[in-house]
């Protein structure tokens, strides 16, 4: 029996100094491994420092728009190009906060370094879709007055010297905008060659904001994600084009209309402008399910053209609407009204059917809410009879 214990104890105290043979060989073999510090750990998870640095990441996505671009470089460097003419092109480098400058910038690039702020914005429509995308505090200047606007931010902060009235774009006070130490501004093309020259003599850059020139309507509205990428809100950007870019949407889910609308206004001299065949008015109407009688008016052509009277009834009188154009015209407040500009229009078809639309004051001043007056023009083609006002268009009675 003791010979059996001893020989128990002698296997178990054999199998121990196996065990502890085994766990030292692994220990050695480990002991082979570089040993991670704090700064090999550190490397590892340390992110490539691209500041002073343009490596290229993506290009933004655009939908209908031609005439910008923006491309996005590693560490938040923006370029967004905006398209003069193919052989003049505005380029501005947009730097992050805190970043330096890269030195491979293009030489010929203005160099906006974020947060962009105290700019002169000379369009309406800028403004609007600046607004839109919650950007409104970054422009002090104006050439429009309050009484000029139907924005209520806008005249708020007029009002409260927020923003200030800086006189016509044709003759801007250049000494505000010396006080105010404003060095960036967007114009429409409507701005003149001395009154630019001037800014850049006063060290101000200028962009000229181009969305009048794109094919397509809803273009002008995706114009929000340039100026979402100049005062980094690319997020809201998205939701105000994705939000209008849905009313066109739907309405082309249904069958086009098959009714047909004139869209002219008479100046208060009596001169009769119509809209030309591919202006973005009459591609709104289409996109509406309407039909523009007027189809073969001003064909490549935007904007409006000066019309007879008598020629643009043998053409639009079977219309089935007149969209009125109220802001240019000679602003006509009843049927009656209308119907003295010119004794020819009472033998319309539209007219006599009490189908006389006026567009509302605001309708070219608020560029972000296109695709929502393309639904109203649709709702006007599809409406009863009860039906006398919607949001961007209202019967003249």
């Amino acid at each position: 029996m003791k010979n059996r214990i001893l020989s128990l104890s002698l296997a178990v105290l054999m199998l121990a100094v196996l065990l502890c043979s085994c766990n030292a060989k692994n220990s050695n073999s480990n002991s082979t491994a570089p040993a991670v510090t704090a700064e090999t750990k550190e490397a590892v998870v340390q992110p490539e420092n691209y500041d002073g640095k343009l490596v290229f990441d993506h290009k933004m996505d655009l939908k209908y728009a031609r005439f910008f671009s923006v491309d996005y470089y590693k560490g938040g460097y923006k370029i967004a190009k905006v398209i003069n003419t193919p052989d003049d092109i505005s380029q501005m480098l947009i730097v992050p906060q805190g970043m330096s400058v890269p030195a491979d910038a293009p030489e010929d690039a203005i160099i906006l370094k974020q947060p962009v702020e105290n700019i002169l914005v000379s369009s309406t429509p800028v403004t609007s879709l600046i607004n839109a995308i919650g950007a409104l505090d970054a422009v002090s200047l104006t050439t429009y007055d309050v009484k000029s606007w139907y924005i209520d931010e806008v005249i708020d902060a007029l009002k409260s010297g927020k923003m200030t009235y800086i006189g016509d774009y044709k003759a801007p006070d250049f000494e505000k905008i010396t006080a105010q130490g404003t060095t960036f501004s967007f114009f429409s093309t409507m701005l003149t060659e001395d009154v630019k020259e001037k800014l850049v003599t006063l060290g101000v850059d200028v962009v000229l904001d181009q969305s009048a020139q794109e094919d397509h309507p809803l273009a002008r509205v995706e114009w929000a994600k340039l100026y979402g990428a100049i005062f980094d809100k690319e997020e809201n950007a998205e939701k105000v084009f994705n939000t209008q870019d849905r009313y066109v949407e739907e309405i082309s889910k249904v069958e086009k209309t098959g009714k047909s609308a004139a869209i002219f206004y008479i100046t208060s001299k009596g001169v009769l402008y119509v809209r030309n065949a591919d202006d973005y008015m009459t591609k709104m109407l289409s996109l509406a399910g309407g039909e523009y009688p007027l189809s073969d008016v001003g064909v490549g052509k935007t904007g409006t053209v000066k019309m007879e009277i008598e020629a643009f009834y043998d053409k639009a009188k079977d219309a089935d609407y007149i969209i009125y154009i109220w802001n240019l015209g000679g602003k006509p407040e009843t049927l009656d009204d209308f119907k003295a500009r010119s004794e020819i229009l009472s033998e319309m078809k539209a007219v006599k059917d009490g189908n006389v639309w006026c567009t509302t004051p605001d309708f070219f001043q608020i560029q972000d809410t296109i695709g929502s007056m393309i639904n109203d023009i649709h709702l006007m083609l599809t409406a009863d009879d009860s039906t006398d006002r919607l949001t961007y268009l209202y019967k003249l009675k």
